[in-house]
């Protein structure tokens, strides 16, 4: 072990982000071993929610930080292929959670799809610690396909159903919902903050393999968090009837299948392409048809939420170049001070943290004042604010000059902008979603908005291929021409979006939304539970 007495930044920032984690294990602990059925006004199971989302943000993200440069870097990947198969993987990660949810919501439920989804991203995580000797000759990169295979099936399994748990520990019009998402989403951010900086250092300063193990270890420990935590769930995520042993190891055999498909799939990013347009056109065919079967104001609500998944396209495929071509920026033109590129992932997170609560204090404030923004106006307001992101790095890199290193304050810059942009629309868009939605299509329509976020990461990786030019190698120039393009699409995109929130807002009927008879869990009578009081354990749906 490195003397303190030698210690660099990064090594300062490691045993920061060190002593951030055993804090709030400590916290965990706590509320683990409490007897009390809330804490902090809130469910347990939100916390036992929370600390598994962040085990499993800490492997996603960890990983994440650093795969762009491996590929180019121990893979002989170019730059811009490199972005192009980040962008193909990490579409595939948020469109599997299409067919991951509708199982969830037809035959598993959404515990047993999490824990299955699990399994499969520990093993992937595990893989990626296999490195061989690199090059794209060497088969062991059959290995590295294959560990993307299982995290992009596993997080299918897991991606949308947990966070369809978080909604299902209150009833609709309970005024808590929102805080519950906004207390999730910094669960998100605080393992992706941590598993950036911790595996960005292993994996930069010591070696790939240490990071990636770091990274599988996370996978892990958010496992055993999920089994531990099953109690104060009170009836969440269980499967909406009866299901047959059989039809159960059926559908585990089904997902097992799905790595074997993705295992080649994910080496040819055009066919990737084609199959989420396909895809695309299908799934919004499949929601229409399903909308035009409801009465007319859950159809509208259909309707609202159509056009709010529509904009993520656009707003993920800027905002995902942080994993791609801004990590390569930072690493090829950014005056760092020897800092590894990857641990600058960890900006976007760690004002998470900061401003969540500032931003859910915000709309409280604003709403008790009948002033707050509807959820198509905060989308608005996330374009413009993502666009002013591109716009001001490129018009602080030119300030500086072309050939000068770039000032490190301008990332800084570009996070933050980022990052109150992201505030606006991810966590409003994963309650309106669970809000909005028919209970017999909760699964569906939260895997359609990550379905939608996994066209906008395959947008990313197309515009992080062109930052790359013609022979693959980024420049800074042609990187900023591309940011500078896209910048004021996105803001001409956000006036656009303003000026028809309030139609948007209509559709959403937010004044006739609330609990009937049948707004408890299916599946609680299975699972044995008892009535429990209205806003704090859901209540049982009545037995047919």
């Amino acid at each position: 072990m490195k003397d303190i007495s030698l210690w660099a930044e990064a090594d300062w920032i490691a045993a920061i982000a060190v002593a951030v984690l055993i804090v709030f294990l400590a916290i965990g602990s706590k509320i683990a071993v409490q007897k009390e059925p809330e804490f902090a006004g809130h469910p347990k199971g939100l916390y036992m929610l929370f600390f598994a989302e962040m085990w499993e943000r800490f492997s996603y993200y960890g990983m994440r930080a650093i795969l762009v440069f491996y590929l180019a870097q121990h893979w002989d990947f170019t730059e811009g292929k490199s972005n192009l198969i980040l962008g193909a993987y990490a579409s595939l990660v948020y469109i599997t959670p299409v067919l991951g949810g509708w199982l969830a919501d037809r035959y598993l439920g959404q515990r047993k799809a999490v824990l299955f989804g699990g399994l499969l991203l520990a093993v992937g995580h595990s893989l990626m610690a296999v490195e061989g000797t690199g090059g794209q000759d060497d088969p062991t990169i059959n290995i590295f396909w294959a560990a993307l295979a299982f995290i992009i099936v596993g997080s299918g399994f897991l991606k949308a159903n947990i966070s369809v748990m978080v909604g299902q520990l209150y009833p609709m019009t309970d005024i808590r919902r929102d805080g519950a998402y906004t207390i999730f989403y910094m669960g998100i951010n605080v393992g992706a903050a941590i598993g950036t900086i911790l595996v960005a250092y292993l994996g930069q300063t010591v070696g790939w393999g240490f990071g990636f193990g770091l990274a599988g270890i996370g996978m892990l420990l958010g496992l055993v968090v999920f089994v531990l935590g099953k109690s104060t769930l009170g009836g969440a995520g269980e499967a909406p009837r009866p299901l047959a042993k059989g039809t159960e190891y059926s559908l585990y055999g089904i997902g097992v299948a799905a790595v074997a498909v993705i295992w080649g799939l994910v080496q040819y990013q055009d066919v990737i392409q084609t199959l989420l347009i396909i895809s695309g056109l299908s799934l919004l065919g499949y929601v229409l048809f399903e909308s035009f079967k409801l009465e007319k104001e859950p159809r509208e609500r259909m309707f609202a939420i159509l056009f709010l998944i529509s904009l993520n396209p656009l707003f993920w495929g800027l905002f995902e170049q942080a994993g791609g071509s801004m990590n390569q920026f930072t690493d090829k033109f950014v005056d760092r001070g020897g800092v590894p590129a990857g641990i600058f992932q960890s900006i976007n997170p760690i004002y998470i943290i900061l401003l969540a609560p500032l931003f859910a204090g915000l709309w409280q404030w604003l709403g008790t004042k009948g002033k707050e923004p509807s959820a198509p106006a905060k989308f608005g307001l996330a374009l413009a604010q993502m666009g002013l992101a591109n716009l001001v790095l490129v018009w602080g890199a030119e300030a500086y000059g072309i050939a000068a290193m770039t000032p490190v304050i301008l990332v800084f810059a570009y996070y933050f902008f980022a990052t109150t942009a992201e505030l606006c629309l991810s966590p409003v868009g994963l309650s309106a979603m669970n809000r909005l939605a028919p209970k017999h299509l909760a699964s569906l329509i939260m895997g359609a908005w990550f379905y939608m976020t996994a066209v906008g990461n395959f947008v990313a990786g197309k515009i992080g291929e062109a930052t790359g030019g013609h022979d693959g190698e980024m420049t800074k120039q042609g990187l900023l021409d591309i940011y500078e393009v896209f910048g004021w699409i996105a803001i001409g995109a956000a006036v656009a979006v303003l000026l028809v929130s309030p139609v948007v807002k209509k559709w959403m009927h937010l004044d006739t939304l609330k609990d009937d008879a049948g707004s408890g869990l299916e599946g609680q009578s299975e699972a044995g539970m008892e009535p429990q009081q209205a806003g704090i354990q859901p209540a049982t749906r009545p037995t047919p």
